[in-house]
């Protein structure tokens, strides 16, 4: 990997990074329910896997971000 700071990819990922910023809040909300749920009752592995799956979202703008730098060459 040469340089790092690649200022035009970063500045291209901003609205996808808001996009995902919108779907991590989202993902931050479901979390909770998920986790609530599988307090309430444990047996039910949907609420793990909607729990894994809100954490995916919650990561989302900085791997949207971290995509960009590596995918735009300086």
């Amino acid at each position: 990997m040469g340089c790092r700071c690649r200022p035009l990819a970063f500045l291209i990922s901003l609205p996808f990074a808001l996009v995902a910023s919108v779907l991590s809040f989202i993902g931050s909300i479901v979390y909770v329910f998920g986790i609530v749920l599988s307090c309430i009752c444990p047996c039910c592995i949907c609420c793990v896997l909607l729990a894994n799956l809100s954490v995916i979202l919650v990561k989302l703008p900085v791997d949207v971000v971290l995509w960009f730098l590596d995918f735009i060459p300086c």
